[in-house]
């Protein structure tokens, strides 16, 4: 009997958590809908082709995804990982590279370290949308994991995580 209803208190609790965990969501912040890739072989209109050629010369490796009904491009440029989403009339939507360290620009990447001085930089990632460029970079150290926000020259501290001991 106790485990009883000591396991519907947990099943209790732990829903309580999971819903307060959905709805804990910033003011402001956009959230994208749900991705729905439908093949792995798309056909790409000469339209797309170009605007994507014009837009990433030096890509390597291009990988091209039905997704929903634009195409997505998974390629490598600059030894970065890289994706890019363009409509059907070849107008590109995003692009994110995936990075280091390395790949932060040395005033962003001064702007972190100064306001985080003692944490290690593990990822940073640019997004490109809108004619907006947006530094999403992960910071960690001994006991926090921590991810920023950069765009014009503003650092948002979006999520402090602590590391399980």
């Amino acid at each position: 009997m106790k485990s009883q209803i000591f396991a519907r208190c947990f099943l209790v609790f732990t829903s309580i958590f999971l819903a307060y965990g959905a709805f804990a969501q910033e003011p402001g912040m956009k959230t994208l809908p749900p991705i729905k890739i439908t093949t792995t072989a798309a056909k790409v209109d000469q339209r797309v082709w170009n605007s994507f050629r014009k837009s990433f010369e030096q890509a390597e490796e291009v990988k091209w995804y039905n997704l929903d009904k634009n195409l997505l491009a998974k390629f490598i440029m600059d030894d970065q990982q890289n994706t890019a989403l363009f409509n059907k009339k070849g107008y590109l939507l995003y692009h994110i590279a995936y990075g280091s360290e390395s790949n932060l620009p040395a005033e962003l990447r001064k702007q972190v370290k100064s306001a985080y001085v003692d944490f290690n930089i593990t990822k940073a990632i640019k997004v490109e949308e809108d004619d907006r460029t947006i530094w999403v970079v992960n910071l960690e150290d001994a006991n926090n994991l921590i991810l920023v926000r950069l765009e014009n020259g503003e650092l948002e501290e979006v999520k402090n995580l602590k590391k399980s001991s």
